[in-house]
């Protein structure tokens, strides 16, 4: 997995030109994925699925096939788009419309910052965890928040090229254990520990709900190569595979990882236990201090490397839009080496913000964990809809080359997704809608300001007296 480097620009004409200093090819577009995909929500994934039973399976199951299928369209979308830097946000700007390619760079922003808050919540558990620290105090959880979300950040300042290298390397770290605990693990499970098929205590549709937001909120990244086409080498070809491999893998190991986890450890101990991984691996290996330990290091190295590729994300949509002029123009600032700094920045910022809020109420870090995927998840099923619609608006148009059993195949495949979209944000829940639309509604505004500067700027130029020698 390599980073190659372009040469032959001078400074700036990177920035002019929309192609990027750096490039990351197959391998490193595929880690961006699993890396983005799996984070430290794997590792309390289990918690909150034991709470629904062993219907979350299935419902693990079905979410990563629909996240398959939404890699191809990506993938899909990215060939046929001409220009697609910023992935989501160009489909629909393409298809629909500015409005339609400003709330969806909206919408997706607000699901990178707050998804990286709920990522750091559950990154909080596994460093206490790791350092022996119970019961800690509101300001030591913030503490270890903040180092969690701006480590990171300084690491995607530092450029694509120390991005990717530590990506790469963190994939490794990660994948390998969790491989552990999804073979070797099964030889240790007792059928005794698995929970009742609908463990919620309501209907069935209920229990679906509970595993279905922590299931799709594991799987937000499958479009972090899209997102990132612009730094991708040869996006046209590299996108669609690089994400389709990336989400099944992860897939795989998800369903896997998840079951085992549920029959190592007893269902009323793991439905509240915010690090289940630690009493999983004493499961197999005993209770010695070294095992928790090593799971806990496992799952921070794993975090920190979720939270190094969703930083990076955070920038590139709102970086595409502000070059557009669909999103204020200090996010299209970048430093030396193309790094859009203003958007790693302020969202890193705006994360932390939402952190210190969401523990300054002296709510658990589990409970923190559960309230931000609700929010995150509703906010990605946005431009996950949008997407559809726009790939569904090419495919019944007359500009399509797509004929036959194709058109049948991407057909199917668009509009599964767009009911998938649907689904999950109903499944998300009412309070998660609640604040997804507020936050939406916030947006609109910013776009009507937005319409009017660049409307102005528009007829400024118009205004302006051609030279007489120019005319003849």
């Amino acid at each position: 997995m390599t980073v190659t480097t372009s040469t032959g620009h001078a400074p700036g004409a990177a920035l002019a030109s929309g192609e990027s200093t750096a490039k990351l090819g197959l391998g490193s577009s595929t880690s961006l994925v699993v890396g983005s995909i799996i984070g430290t929500g794997v590792f309390t994934m289990p918690a909150v699925m034991a709470g629904a039973g062993t219907v979350s399976i299935l419902a693990l199951a079905v979410i990563g096939v629909c996240a398959v299928l939404l890699g191809l369209m990506f993938g899909q979308l990215t060939r046929r788009i001409p220009t697609s830097d910023g992935g989501l946000y160009a489909y629909a700007r393409h298809e629909l419309g500015d409005f339609a390619g400003y709330l969806t760079a909206w919408c997706y922003w607000i699901t990178c910052w707050a998804g990286n808050a709920a990522i750091v919540a559950s990154w909080v558990l596994y460093v206490e965890a790791l350092f022996g620290i119970t019961d800690p105090s509101m300001g030591m959880n913030v503490l270890i928040a903040f180092s969690g979300l701006w480590i990171p950040a300084f690491i995607n300042l530092a450029g694509v090229r120390q991005m990717a290298w530590f990506q790469n390397v963190t994939v490794v770290l990660k994948f390998l254990p969790l491989l552990l605990v999804g073979t070797v693990g099964w030889f240790f499970i007792k059928g005794s520990n698995f929970p009742a098929f609908n463990a919620s205590g309501g209907s069935l549709f209920d229990a679906v709900s509970i595993a279905a937001g922590v299931a799709l909120f594991s799987f937000i990244g499958v479009e972090t190569a899209a997102i990132v086409a612009g730094k991708v080498k040869n996006p046209r070809r590299n996108v669609g595979r690089a994400s389709v491999i990336g989400t099944a893998a992860s897939g795989l190991l998800y369903v896997a990882v998840t079951a085992a986890v549920m029959g190592l450890v007893p269902s009323a101990e793991l439905a509240t236990d915010g690090a289940p991984f630690v009493a999983a691996f004493q499961a197999m290996f005993g209770s010695a201090e070294w095992v928790g330990k090593s799971v806990a290091l496992v799952a921070v190295i794993s975090g920190i490397g979720a939270l190094n590729g969703w930083t990076m994300v955070t920038a590139e949509m709102p970086y595409a839009a502000a070059r557009a002029g669909l999103f204020p123009r200090t996010f299209a600032r970048t430093t030396r080496g193309e790094v859009p700094w203003f958007g790693i920045v302020l969202s890193t910022a705006l994360a932390s913000v939402l952190m210190a809020w969401s523990y300054s109420g002296g709510t658990l870090g589990l409970q923190v964990f559960t309230s931000l995927v609700g929010l995150s998840v509703v906010t990605v099923a946005i431009p996950y809809f949008f997407s559809a619609c726009a790939q569904l608006t090419y495919l019944v148009s007359r500009r399509r080359r797509v004929q036959g059993a194709a058109l049948v195949r991407d057909l199917a495949i668009s509009v599964t997704s767009a009911l998938f979209s649907l689904w999950i944000t109903a499944a998300a829940g009412y309070a998660a809608v609640y604040q997804g639309l507020l936050l939406v509604l916030i947006g609109v505004p910013l776009y009507a300001f937005l319409r009017v500067v660049r409307d102005r700027k528009d007829d400024d130029a118009a205004a302006e007296p051609v030279p007489a020698d120019a005319v003849g």
